[in-house]
């Protein structure tokens, strides 16, 4: 039956009816929960069967069907069921095969092959400094001079006695040249002739005596001129004009180094050692002839490699390290000893290998693992093991194959088994780059 007009006061106390009927049946429930239909009269509370039979009779009144009102009042009851969540955007990388070039670094200092301390021999004044500190020498140039006076003076006392040495042997010679006919003839006793010939070898003796005297004197005159012992780098001088050195031990005046070559000295660890050690084995190569690269500390390479020359025989048992040498070509001098510096073993290529970035990696409990996203658009959390770093990205050994796309960011938003949105790092940048410009305001 068709209701027209206005609608009669019972028709709108229905609806203030049905408002408490639905505020007094409404139950909590979930939003994807449809209400549960009360068709047994002991589960309506009280209240609810009062409003009920109320009800029944204006709808009575008014001609109304009981059915539809019903019907009307339980879907008041449900709510609206909330929008699913989009799946979270993560970039991914492809797995592809590529050929890693492998390498061993070795941290260490360079050294001079010869570093050779000038001192003073003699004790004296240092009168003269004949040389400009920082620059190089050449053998034999003279580096100081100390005070001469009293060597010289020992020099002369020295000669002196020398020559008294010789005119008593001269002496002595004649004493034996004039008693030798004499004692032939019987004229003098034998044991004349035994004294002048006795005197004559200590006259000998003496004459070597003052010839040493001569000659250590003239050598401590030679010290008072410092030389430089080899061709090198001269340093800081340690002493000035005026001071006494030499006094009771030899004094340092400067300290001298060659520099071309040059020496790398470090302390590598024994695990570089035993995969240097393979690799080269590996590739037919003698572990002295591998061709190393020299890293300065500003990251710069020395443009000329160099090579092995000296392994220590053990390894140190407190630190597990093995003393290793290196040397390189240093013709423009510019490497200096004391620098720090960092070798790189080159050992070769490995062909055929898995790289992924390293921010792609998570740890834990001692384990490392990989989010891995399948054909299904879903990750999965897959163990995996890491060889060799090669810059910002680390070799898989195993666990994942040619292929396979692997999660770089957006970890945080990974789980087990959900769907996930992934793209490229290209996909990316033009994603962010529509929503930029999508956001800038269009200018008139």
């Amino acid at each position: 039956m068709a209701l027209t007009g206005p609608p009669s006061p019972a028709i709108i106390g229905l609806t203030g009816w049905a408002t408490v009927v639905s505020s007094c049946d409404s139950q909590p429930h979930s939003p994807n929960q449809s209400p549960t239909p009360l068709t047994n009269q002991s589960q309506i509370p009280p209240r609810t069967r009062r409003v009920s039979g109320q009800v029944s009779v204006i709808l009575a009144r008014c001609g109304l069907p009981l059915g539809l009102v019903t019907t009307a009042l339980l879907c008041s009851c449900e709510k609206p069921k909330p929008a699913a969540l989009p799946p979270p955007i993560v970039e991914v990388s492809e797995v592809a095969p590529t050929d890693v070039p492998l390498s061993a670094t070795l941290i260490g200092q360079l050294d001079s092959p010869q570093n050779v301390d000038v001192r003073a021999r003699v004790e004296a004044f240092v009168e003269e400094m004949r040389f400009t500190e920082g620059i190089e020498v050449n053998k034999g140039d003279v580096l100081f001079v100390l005070d001469k006076k009293p060597f010289l003076e020992k020099l002369g006392a020295a000669k002196g006695a020398l020559a008294e040495a010789e005119a008593a042997l001269g002496k002595y010679q004649t004493d034996v040249a004039r008693i030798r006919p004499l004692v032939e003839k019987k004229a003098v006793p034998q044991q004349d002739l035994d004294n002048s010939l006795a005197a004559l070898d200590a006259g000998k003796a003496n004459v070597l005596t003052a010839q040493s005297r001569v000659e250590t004197a003239q050598l401590n005159l030679g010290y008072c001129e410092v030389l430089a012992p080899m061709t090198g780098l001269i340093g800081a001088k340690q002493v000035s004009i005026g001071d006494v050195v030499g006094k009771g031990e030899p004094t340092l005046l400067a300290t001298m180094s060659t520099l071309d070559p040059i020496w790398f000295d470090c302390n590598g660890s024994e695990v570089n050692y035993i995969k240097v050690k393979q690799w080269s084995a590996t590739m037919g190569k003698d572990l002295f002839a591998l061709p190393l690269t020299l890293i300065l500390a500003d990251g710069l390479e020395h443009p000329d490699p160099g090579n092995f020359i000296f392994i220590d025989r053990a390894v140190d048992v407190k630190t597990g390290t093995l003393r290793m040498r290196a040397k390189f070509p240093n013709p423009k001098k510019i490497l200096r000893p004391g620098m720090f510096a960092r070798v790189r073993v080159d050992l070769g290529t490995r062909k055929n290998c898995l790289e992924v970035p390293e921010r792609a990696l998570v740890e834990l409990q001692g384990k490392t693992f990989l989010w891995v996203i399948g054909q299904d658009g879903t990750a999965s959390q897959r163990s995996v093991k890491v060889g060799e770093a090669n810059g910002s990205k680390l070799i898989i050994l195993e666990g994942i194959k040619p292929g396979e796309r692997v999660v770089v960011e957006g970890l945080q938003k990974v789980r087990q088994g959900s769907p996930v949105n992934a793209m490229t790092a290209a996909q990316m940048a033009a994603m962010q780059a529509g929503s930029t410009a999508a956001a800038q305001p269009a200018k008139k």
